[in-house]
């Protein structure tokens, strides 16, 4: 990337374009792809090719890995390494996350 995009708040991210059980596209840079949902899928979601971050950005919930099932809530941090089945539960209204794809497809 040869410029420093401008930052992107959380009122913003909820006006990016996006369809239930899919998030939007903030910031793709090489191997670095930064999404955001307001209202991610409710329950497993598809195994995906890339480690993923998640950020709890708004409201809470509850993060479910084939592991285990964690209260979540804003400023939290999820990981789900590629191929993991993992998801969000249970969550508020105002639930939204921040979705970071990194690294090479595994």
């Amino acid at each position: 990337m040869d410029r420093t995009p401008d930052p992107i708040w959380l009122a913003k991210a909820r006006e990016l374009p996006w369809k239930p059980g899919r998030s939007a596209e903030a910031f793709i840079d090489g191997d670095l792809e930064i999404r955001f949902t307001p209202r991610p899928t409710n329950g497993p979601q598809q195994q995906h090719q890339r480690d993923e971050v998640y950020i709890v950005a708004a409201g809470h919930g509850f993060y479910r890995t084939s592991e285990q099932v964690t209260a979540v809530g804003p400023g939290d941090m999820c990981f789900a390494a590629a191929h993991t089945v993992h998801g969000f539960e249970e969550f508020s209204d105002d639930f939204a996350i921040w979705i970071i794809f990194y690294g090479p497809v595994k």
